[in-house]
């Protein structure tokens, strides 16, 4: 547990005393090794502070908002996350509102952690310190909230190491808190009693959520290392604070005492003070807000602190018609400290501007410059190819040009080392340069992604088919994707429609390429836009469906499982169902809004909902729903799943356990030693096991964790350990149903997350296996009797059809008694069937004959295992399935 001490010190200051960082206690519970990486999609979130090690090359952190805290790797240039140790006691100190870098010792960095400052965050914030770059952390918990996702938090870095003596460090706090000090390199804080102004600026002070009346407060500290002599505290020190009539201070004796800094310009919030010791200038960027996704007015002054002389160097005055924005991101070229550079806070049109000045601010050139309008002349150029999809799949119009340059651009930093690198954050990722000076000789600089590794993407949804994609995506901000490989950046998000935000997905489980997917936009935006839409191709192409008047955000959708028909429940709206691919939608009678729906994964007509601690049922494809006589259920929070090749087989998450019905949900049964879960998922069974393996983020044992069972709830696995807990994990979870101990997790800010299990092979004799009565006779499709192969068997299904069109499904079985690396299917079409995409195996078709080759993860098969491979085709006349497959093994 972390500890905090409250003594009164003689100045009333408030004094922390650290406590090392502990994780949850040791769980008796059985542990299964497993590795984990990151699903690859670079980026997908605001990146609010990069910070460079001024003494030490190489040694770049970078801040998230709501993902945690990472430090570059140049060798592999790629980021390594920091604070996945955070668990969902914790999961607000992945809110990062400052760091800082010691320019001493410079294994040493420090975080200040914390999301929110309103009641959303439970926990108060802390300062974190570190001795190995970030590998391992120790706290400080403070009396206070910290708002690392709060307005203002691209301004900064209110974290501060003294560059004389870095025993000393000083943090800006917000809401009324002021500035704090320590001198024991972060173990201990007081306040600055005699620090003047806590900072007044609020968005918003009347706002009832309490997260637009948030005040920044204290928002930068930068040091005059010319005041001092290495040993001896920093005499002099410049702060700023979020205060239009007050924004910068500057101590001259150490902090004793502290004085408003004469002459210095009103109006503004210096969003940023950056100090040139050589030439004796403090630059300041400055906006009318505190940002990030606002400002419209703002300018760049220059301090002269040998004279005391103020000089307004805005490239675009305030004054001007032409300003429009305000400024924010500020660097200075170390190697050069004549060269400064600047972003505007907030240009979303056309684009961001950055602008820079090789004379201290005297004049200034832009990175984009207009022409005849609407045409712009650029001294970049942009290279997306390693993440293709930051082009958000759009082709405006001059003159606005895909990628954009940026937006949110509160941080931009030139290398201390190396004027050619520079590096800025956006609002979906790190960009970068390492031929910055080409701007200065009249050459093109390029500047690329520089996100490699930093994975920022809250996870609302995800899905495992059993053949395709292996994982389809539903994210916050962008959409989600179509993950084909686990390790490479998928080319593009969802588009057509392009939902801001993915909030619910499904497939047909009996017909997998089948897919929808629901979410959010803004109606006004995109009047004809659907927040519905639909795949027949395992997710490569959408189209949309009709939708009934009033929706403007996605609710949760599910698909039957033959893909015959779908119910959806948007939210705030009344639940629908319609009967093909939301031609029409008709009313779903018995369902209250709001609920989350889900569907039988065997039954076709068969649905299900939950809202408010009762489980509804429908036996008539979502036409009507009736409430179960099912109690004790938890009325929120609560997720729930139906189990794959078992009919009304239902598993349900939420607070106070976990639930279990096997008669679709006329009674449940609460899962033994599972206190609280916060949602489940399905993969493929364990080796000698009939029941699939079953995934949880719960608390086992009082430790709250990552968990899988083998046996249908009776044992649990914990599969994470105390260094990998993402913060609040879970929103979305499922297995693999492909690769047994694979599970895919959802994290609010970390991204997708993958494990494999690295221990010894498993064997399961199943000591439970439930049973179900089914309430409705599912149809049964013919299928056509397989003819066996020399060790290999193979059987057509047929699935959905539409005019000249078709789908199917062929299952191969090792018959044989010894494992085969390969196989091949053959068969012969009786009309002019041709096959167009096919999923999980390569295909040569000659005329009417067919040969389908395994894919290279799916040949080898163990004695009696099974895989499948599916395709659609087109034909004219009649579709008779094939009458005799061939299956010959490798």
């Amino acid at each position: 547990m972390r500890k905090r001490l409250f003594v009164m010190l003689t100045t009333a200051a408030v004094l922390l005393v650290a406590a090392v960082v502990r994780m949850s206690p040791v769980s008796a519970v059985a542990a299964d090794p497993y590795a984990y990486k990151n699903v690859r999609i670079d980026g997908g979130g605001f990146v609010p502070g990069i910070i460079f090690n001024p003494t030490e090359r190489n040694l770049i952190y970078a801040r998230t908002d709501i993902g945690g805290a990472y430090r570059w790797n140049q060798s592999a240039k790629s980021w390594t996350a920091l604070l996945d140790w955070v668990g969902w006691d914790k999961w607000g100190h992945n809110g990062v509102i400052s760091m800082a870098t010691d320019p001493v010792q410079t294994n040493r960095v420090y975080a200040a952690v914390g999301m929110y400052t309103n009641s959303w965050d439970p926990n108060n914030g802390a300062i974190l310190r570190s001795t190995d770059k970030g590998d391992t952390w120790q706290a400080t918990a403070l009396p206070f909230k910290l708002g690392g996702n709060m307005p203002g938090r691209g301004m900064g870095e209110a974290l501060s190491v003294d560059p004389n003596d870095n025993r000393v460090l000083y943090f800006g706090a917000p809401n009324g808190n002021g500035l704090w000090r320590s001198t024991d390199y972060g173990a201990t804080w007081s306040k600055v009693t005699s620090f003047p102004n806590a900072g007044n600026y609020a968005q918003d002070p009347s706002d009832p959520n309490g997260y637009l009346s948030h005040r920044p407060g204290v928002v930068w500290v930068t040091y005059d290392k010319r005041s001092s002599t290495a040993g001896s505290a920093t005499r002099t020190i410049y702060v700023g604070v979020a205060d239009k009539e007050n924004t910068v201070y500057r101590t001259t004796d150490g902090g004793t005492t502290w004085s408003r800094l004469a002459g210095q310009p009103t109006g503004y919030i210096a969003h940023k003070g950056v100090l040139d010791t050589v030439n004796g200038y403090l630059y300041l960027a400055t906006s009318d807000t505190g940002g990030p996704y606002d400002g419209a007015k703002g300018d760049v002054w220059r301090y002269a602190t040998a004279t005391g002389t103020w000089s307004q160097i805005s490239p675009i005055p305030s004054s001007s018609a032409d300003d429009y924005f305000g400024y924010s991101g500020l660097t200075i070229d170390r190697q050069d400290p004549a060269t400064i550079m600047v972003a505007t806070q907030i240009s979303w049109w056309p684009d961001v501007i950055f602008f820079r000045s090789t004379d201290s601010g005297a004049t200034w050139t832009r990175v984009w410059d207009w022409t005849s309008y609407p045409n712009r002349s650029f001294r970049y150029k942009m290279d997306v190819s390693a993440n293709p999809w930051l082009t958000f799949g759009t082709n405006p119009q001059p003159p606005e040009v895909t990628p954009k340059l940026g937006w949110m651009t509160e941080s931009l930093e030139i290398d201390p080392f190396d004027s050619n690198r520079m590096m800025y954050g956006t609002g979906a990722t790190i960009y970068g340069t390492e031929d910055l000076g080409l701007w200065d000789s009249g050459g093109q600089f390029t500047i690329k992604p520089m996100a490699k590794g930093l994975e920022e993407t809250a996870v609302l949804d995800l899905i495992s088919p059993p053949s395709g994609a292996p994982l389809v995506s539903g994210l916050g901000d962008i959409a989600g994707f179509r993950h084909t490989s686990l390790d490479a950046v998928p080319s593009m998000m969802f588009t057509q429609p392009n939902f801001t935000s993915t909030t619910s997905l499904d497939y047909a489980e009996k017909a997998s390429s089948i897919m929808v997917r629901a979410g959010n936009f803004t109606d006004a935006d995109r009047p004809n836009d659907s927040h519905v839409a639909f795949s027949t191709d395992g997710g490569a192409n959408w189209f949309q469906g009709s939708e009934p008047g009033g929706i403007n955000e996605g609710g949760t959708v599910a698909a039957a499982a033959d893909g015959s028909r779908f119910v959806w429940a948007p939210k705030g709206v009344t639940p629908v169902y319609s009967v093909g691919y939301g031609n029409s939608w008709q009313t779903a009678s018995g369902l209250p809004t709001g609920a989350t729906v889900e569907s039988d994964r065997v039954n076709p007509m068969k649905f299900y909902g939950l809202s408010g601690g009762r489980l509804y049922v429908s036996t008539n494809g979502g036409a009507t729903f009736t409430a179960t006589a099912a109690t004790g259920l938890p009325a929120t929070a609560t997720k729930f799943k139906a189990v794959p090749g078992i009919e009304g087989d239902l598993w349900l998450a939420g607070e106070g356990g976990l639930w279990h019905s096997t008669n679709s949900g006329t009674s449940f049964t609460k899962v033994s030693g599972v206190t609280n879960s916060v949602n489940v998922g399905f993969g493929k069974a364990a080796p000698g096991a009939t029941y699939q393996a079953v995934y949880a983020v719960a608390t086992v044992d009082g430790t709250t964790g990552l968990y899988r069972s083998d046996d249908g709830g009776s044992g649990w696995v914990r599969i994470n350990d105390d260094k990998h807990q993402w913060g609040n994990m879970g929103e979305a979870l499922t297995g693999d149903p492909r690769v047994y101990g694979r599970v895919y997790l959802g994290t609010n800010g970390r991204g997708i997350i993958y494990g494999d299990r690295t221990g010894p092979p498993v064997t399961v004799t199943p000591t439970v296996t439930p049973t179900v009565t089914p309430t409705v006779t599912p149809t049964v499709t013919p299928t056509v009797t397989p003819t066996t192969g020399t060790g290999c068997a193979a059987t057509y299904k047929p699935g959905n059809s539409w005019p000249g069109g078709f789908q199917a499904e062929v299952s191969v079985q090792n018959t044989g008694t010894s494992a085969i690396t390969g196989w091949k299917v053959t068969w012969t079409w009786a009309g002019d069937q041709k096959i167009t995409t096919i999923w999980s195996a390569t295909q040569t078709q000659s005329g009417a004959n067919v040969t389908a080759v395994n894919a290279g993860y799916n040949g080898n098969l163990a004695a009696g295992a099974t895989t499948s491979f599916g395709f659609n085709g087109t034909y004219t006349g009649t579709n008779t399935p094939p009458a005799t497959l061939t299956c010959t093994p490798a």
